[in-house]
């Protein structure tokens, strides 16, 4: 399996790291900062250093898949087009340097941590979900209208008031005693080691509190100004929200 330090630390930009396979769909690694597609957050791109300075172009984070396509705990490292010289150096039991496109993971992170807050705006079960460097979309089970201009005003109040995050979590047992704490409905925490991580976000007044394996920022202060740029009716029992930078 592959050790994600993102887990525990998003803020980490690289690691030293030392390669477990090579094949057609990527390269597995040991340990990683970069977090594979999920939950609705894109994968981390950025590049694998090698021992003489030349950088292998990541341009995916997945995860492996067995013989029956179902995910593994490997990590796989999707190499951008035109690699294959740079591909053809590497082989397992070499250490590289993986190492985060910084600047794009930094966005995932905003954007993710404003969904939480906008779970906590609109307190309805979401049915689909969307995080990208460039926009973040939730589509919520519901009927009532929206309105895009409360739905910035509050995360903007949110933000502004400085919140911290902080990731914990609980025992399997624990979720399921409180099921309600799982606001999606297309995607459910992963299990398996008898914890689930979770994502609590605000001290003296708690503002979102759920099961989340995504990064995110240690406060909404480093949001920054994120608007709610489209409320659309997709059925007429879903309304989707997209979040845009300011």
């Amino acid at each position: 399996m592959t050790d994600d330090l993102f887990r525990t630390d998003a803020y980490l930009r690289e690691c030293e790291a030392r390669i477990l396979r090579i094949d057609e769909s990527g390269i597995v690694l040991d340990r990683t900062v970069f977090y594979p597609l999920g939950g609705g957050q894109a994968g981390d791109s950025g590049g694998l250093a090698q021992a003489d300075g030349r950088m292998l172009a990541i341009a995916d984070t997945r995860k492996a898949k067995d013989a029956e396509g179902k995910p593994t705990d490997e990590i796989l490292h999707v190499p951008a087009p035109d690699q294959a010289d740079l591909l053809a150096a590497l082989k397992p039991g070499d250490t590289v340097t993986a190492r985060l496109d910084w600047e794009r993971r930094h966005k995932l992170m905003r954007f993710h941590t404003s969904t939480h807050l906008l779970c906590h705006l609109v307190p309805w079960p979401v049915n689909g979900c969307s995080i990208t460097p460039e926009y973040a979309r939730l589509d919520f089970h519901m009927t009532d209208p929206l309105d895009k201009d409360a739905l910035t005003a509050g995360l903007a109040r949110l933000v502004g008031a400085a919140h911290p995050l902080v990731v914990g979590a609980i025992t399997d047992a624990e979720l399921d005693a409180n099921p309600a704490l799982v606001k999606s409905m297309s995607v459910q925490p992963p299990r398996g080691t008898g914890t689930v991580r979770t994502i609590r976000i605000g001290s003296d007044e708690q503002i979102d509190f759920q099961p989340c394996g995504g990064t995110h920022v240690a406060n909404t202060a480093e949001i920054g100004s994120v608007v709610v740029t489209k409320i659309e009716k997709k059925s007429a029992s879903s309304r989707r929200v997209v979040l845009g930078w300011a």
